[in-house]
């Protein structure tokens, strides 16, 4: 499916708005409905991997179902190489709108459950072990990602990224945000899945060197991608009547 740049990045804006949303809104309704902790980061892990692969699923074929500034900067570079990567024009349409929607999906999440439209967080995360889970988080999301891209995998995304999210949730230490614009965002609602301002950009940097793993791993595991092969145009044969080769032929003494 061939997309404008514009309703590419609204499908970006749209999809990272309703992850968000989906993370927040199920953390609030697992909150009222157990006091459990376990019982409540189960339905949260649970909701967030139906939705995340029903949203890439859907918004695939439009976007490639990014949702994550990481992914988008990852694909840019290591696209380089293969020529099939988004361009930086894309990058600065994809990331903006993907802040600006996991921005918009907390306040609607907010807003389906009565909470203050927009409280910071006051869910502190800032622990050396809370960063190392966050690097261990994104490194393996990026391996993932781009190494079914490198097997010609790419149409087991939907189930592999989702099940590996929900998977981190639970061996992580941080709950794998694994995400710049979905931590950003998560910081404008003071609920279950909320997390203080002060800790987001300690997050967001340790999102940033797990790329740069996930992307040396990729490297190592699978080897460097192909340079994309210069297309040679075709030169269309042209047809000369017989009769005027004769015409020009010189005449036999």
């Amino acid at each position: 499916m061939s997309a404008s740049l514009a309703r590419r990045a609204l499908a970006e804006g749209v999809g990272t708005a309703a992850l968000v949303t989906v993370v927040v809104g199920s953390g609030i309704q697992a909150a009222e409905l157990s006091r459990d902790v376990g019982v409540q980061l189960l339905a949260n892990s649970l909701a967030t991997v139906f939705g995340l692969g029903v949203l890439i699923v859907l918004l695939g074929p439009v976007s490639g179902a990014h949702f994550n500034p990481v992914v988008t900067i990852v694909a840019c570079v290591s696209g380089r190489a293969s020529g099939d990567g988004p361009t930086g024009r894309e990058v600065v349409a994809y990331v903006p709108a993907q802040v600006v929607g996991a921005v918009g999906g907390a306040i609607l999440a907010d807003a389906m459950f009565a909470e203050p439209l927009v409280k910071w967080s006051t869910h502190d995360r800032s622990a050396g072990h809370l960063w190392l889970g966050e690097t261990v988080a994104t490194a393996g999301l990026v391996l993932l990602v781009f190494g079914l891209n490198r097997v010609g995998r790419d149409h087991l995304a939907p189930v592999g990224v989702a099940s590996y999210i929900g998977a981190a949730y639970w061996f992580t230490s941080s709950t794998a945000f694994a995400n710049p614009a979905v931590t950003i965002g998560r910081a404008f609602t003071d609920t279950f899945a909320g997390i203080a301002p002060a800790s987001v950009a300690p997050f967001v940097v340790a999102q940033l060197i797990g790329a740069v793993l996930g992307l040396g791993l990729v490297a190592a595991v699978f080897g460097r991608p192909a340079p994309a092969e210069a297309e040679v145009p075709e030169v269309p044969e042209i047809s000369v009547p017989q009769g005027a080769v004769e015409s020009v032929a010189p005449a036999t003494p």
